[in-house]
């Protein structure tokens, strides 16, 4: 089986991305997906984060307050570290208890969505990196269609990600997103066929 590792810069386009090569028929693991449920009141991450981070506890509801929790760590790295050490382990593990199930379905390439590929070093753990991009004006315009997105906001996080020129170099298969939907749709078949004729012929 294949694992492709799927990144790219806020605004690129990947869950659309990620959407595609679903009904192309890989098998899609979404790591803020992941997160989302490890923050929940059941998950594996929800006591220490509360107590490791209380201003984002609402114990009147007994949620984390994502939104607060994300202001928290947006504007101090030490607290992001601390949210990284215990999310990251939590998720690595759900990457591969999902890849394992994938094997035994005898699915043949799964996809890691991860935003923070190689920043993580989770390049390491894939047979393929594949980036999303799309040129400034049309990242911009995406992102800035946000709800509570700021110009300033927008430009403090590319400050804190792994430039798109950087990941673009890094990457195996650098995927269009800015060109129309059956433009990127046809990227990604050609892609997918250059795998698997790759993974054939052992290349």
């Amino acid at each position: 089986m294949i694992v492709l590792g799927l990144t790219g810069s806020i605004g690129m386009g990947k869950s659309t991305v990620a959407l595609m090569l679903k009904k192309l028929g890989c098998g899609i693991h979404d790591s803020d997906k992941a997160v989302r449920l490890a923050l929940s009141p059941k998950g594996q991450a929800f006591e220490e984060v509360a107590l490791t981070f209380p201003t984002s506890w609402d114990k009147k509801t007994h949620i984390i307050k994502r939104d607060v929790l994300a202001e928290v760590i947006f504007n101090d790295d030490l607290e992001r570290q601390k949210l990284e050490k215990i999310l990251h382990p939590i998720v690595h593990r759900l990457q591969k208890e999902f890849i394992q199930k994938q094997a035994r379905l005898g699915r043949k390439i799964v996809v890691l969505e991860i935003p923070l590929l190689f920043e993580t070093g989770a390049e390491t753990r894939v047979d393929y990196t594949v980036v999303v991009s799309a040129p400034y004006h049309v990242q911009r315009h995406r992102v800035l269609k946000r709800s509570g997105m700021s110009e300033e906001r927008f430009k403090k996080i590319l400050r804190n990600q792994m430039s798109d020129k950087e990941k673009c170099l890094r990457a195996d298969f650098v995927i269009p997103t800015g060109m129309g939907m059956a433009y990127t749709h046809k990227c990604l078949k050609n892609m997918l066929e250059k795998i698997n004729a790759r993974n054939c012929f052992g290349y």
